[in-house]
C-alpha cells in the first residue's frame, strides 16, 4: 500500500503539485497521466523517496519513505527515468546486474541466483542479444529496455516508471506493457501518454490538472470524454472501448 497525504511541491511561487491525497493499492498497475508539466515526474520522485514534498508526506506499507535506508528503500522501490542513460561504459548485462546491488553485502561477490534473474529479465525485456554491448553501442530505446530490465532485476514490489516506453517501437511497447500486466506481484505506477495503451494494460488512472488530482480510480471510469477534454483540452469520443481522438 502507497499512501500520499496531502502532498504539496513547490518551487518559490511555483507550485507543481496540490494537496495530492491518495491510497494505490497493492498488485495494481495505476497510469500516471497529464499534459506536459502537470506534475507527474516530480509526484514519482516524491512517491520514490529521491526528493522531499514541500508539503505532507508518503507512505509505504505504513511507513514513512523518507524514514527508510537508501538500501532498504531500493529493496522496496525501483524508479525507470524518463530518459535512459548512464555515464559509464558498462555492458548491457553488467547495467542490469546493478540491479541486484541492494542484495549485496560489502564486499560480496554475485551469485548464480543473481545471474540467472539478470538473465531471466534481459530475456522478457528482449535485451539478451544486447549483453555485450555499451551504451554507445545500442539505440535510445534499446537501452531504455535494458534499464527496465534493471529495474525488474531489483525484484521490488513497487516499481516506479516514467514515460518507460515512449521511446520504444510499438511492438516492444506492446511487450513491455504485457510483462508488466502479468507481473501481478508489483505495484506499478507508470506515466503514459497513450491513453488506449493506458486504458488496455492499467487498472486505475491518477489524472493531473493544474498540479491537482483530477480523477484517481477505474481507469475504464476515468478516461471520459469530459475529463479528457479538461486535462488536455481536445475532444474525444469511445467507440469498441477504445478512446478516439477528434481532430
Amino acid at each position: 500500500m502507497i499512501e500520499l497525504q496531502h502532498i504539496g511541491v513547490s518551487y518559490g511561487e511555483r507550485v507543481i503539485l496540490r494537496d495530492i491525497d491518495a491510497r494505490v493499492a497493492a498488485g495494481r498497475i495505476t497510469a500516471v497521466m497529464g499534459p506536459n508539466g502537470c506534475g507527474k515526474t516530480t509526484l514519482l520522485r516524491c512517491i520514490g523517496g529521491l526528493m522531499e514534498p514541500t508539503a505532507g508526506s508518503v507512505t509505504l506499507d505504513g511507513q514513512s519513505v523518507r524514514s527508510y535506508s537508501s538500501k532498504a528503500l531500493a529493496q522496496k522501490v525501483a524508479f525507470v527515468r524518463q530518459h535512459a542513460q548512464t555515464d559509464f561504459e558498462f555492458s548491457a548485462f553488467e547495467t542490469v546486474l546493478m540491479g541486484r546491488n541492494p542484495y549485496q553485502r560489502r564486499l560480496q561477490n554475485e551469485s548464480q541466483e543473481d545471474w540467472d534473474i539478470v538473465e531471466r529479465c534481459m530475456r522478457q525485456t528482449g535485451t539478451w542479444e544486447l549483453r555485450l554491448a555499451k551504451p554507445h553501442q545500442m539505440s535510445g530505446g534499446e537501452l531504455q529496455r535494458v534499464m527496465i530490465a534493471r529495474a525488474l532485476a531489483q525484484e521490488t514490489p513497487v516499481l516506479l516508471m516514467d514515460e518507460p516506453v515512449s521511446n520504444l517501437d510499438i511492438a516492444h511497447q506492446i511487450e513491455i506493457m504485457r510483462l508488466l500486466r502479468a507481473a501481478t506481484d508489483k505495484t506499478v505506477l507508470i506515466v503514459l501518454h497513450d491513453l488506449n495503451l493506458a486504458l488496455r494494460f492499467c487498472d486505475e488512472v491518477m489524472l493531473l490538472h493544474d498540479g491537482n488530482l483530477l480523477y484517481h480510480g477505474s481507469i475504464a471510469d476515468g478516461l471520459t470524454s469530459e475529463r479528457i477534454a479538461t486535462v488536455y483540452g481536445v475532444d474525444s469520443h469511445r467507440t469498441d472501448g477504445q478512446v478516439v481522438l477528434e481532430y
